[in-house]
């Protein structure tokens, strides 16, 4: 990768970052150049992508306001890379995740899909070290090996799937069973005619005075 050396303000911003710092610090111009304070130049998004592919830990903040903007940097990545021949992400689990904005969900989806993550990269971290241990650094192996492991985690997942959203489902008519009673509850002997658990008013008998 090409970088170029910063300006005299530029060696001044790097100064003020310590190198004992574990996190990378690169700041955003407005000019749309980001600066990397530990290399003392301008890089390219792609470059950025280099240290996510590195696991190198790095926060990029607005070179006026010190505002985080690493979140907005990563989503260009992943933007361009969706962009790309390959993308991940489908235009209906795209639309499904919009919907979740806003929705009394989106904290739990977004924590779902996060510890799934996780869970996801280390158990495939755990693979490759076990068949790095058997066959060496043969990585035609270890692609066999994981995407025999996704093929059976496929249909697992799918059982597990299926079974997590039949118990969501039995939970939420559950719920909806004990809203409905509670309610039912809290109203019954309320005057309001025609709603459940109400008496019917008696009927005078006709020799009977008012």
């Amino acid at each position: 990768m090409q970088h170029k050396k910063g300006t005299a303000q530029d060696q001044t911003d790097t100064s003020t970052h310590s190198s004992a710092d574990a996190t990378r610090l690169i700041k955003k111009y407005p000019n749309r150049r980001l600066y990397d304070t530990q290399t003392s130049s301008y890089i390219t998004l792609a470059d950025v992508k280099d240290l996510v592919l590195k696991h190198e830990q790095f926060q990029v903040v607005d070179a006026k306001t010190s505002e985080d903007l690493t979140r907005s940097i990563l989503l260009q990545i992943i933007l361009e890379e969706e962009a790309g021949g390959m993308p991940m992400f489908t235009s209906d689990l795209l639309s499904q995740l919009i919907r979740f904005y806003g929705n009394a969900m989106q904290g739990m989806v977004g924590n779902y899909l996060e510890k799934n993550m996780q869970t996801f990269v280390q158990v495939q971290k755990q693979l490759q070290e076990q068949s790095r241990a058997m066959y060496g650094d043969n990585s035609k192996i270890n692609k066999d090996l994981w995407a025999q492991f996704m093929n059976f985690q496929g249909s697992a997942m799918q059982g597990m799937l299926s079974a997590y959203m039949d118990q969501s489902k039995n939970v939420f008519m559950q719920m909806q069973e004990q809203l409905q009673s509670q309610t039912k509850n809290m109203f019954t002997g309320f005057p309001f005619p025609g709603f459940p658990g109400q008496v019917p008013p008696q009927k005078k008998d006709e020799g009977e005075k008012s």
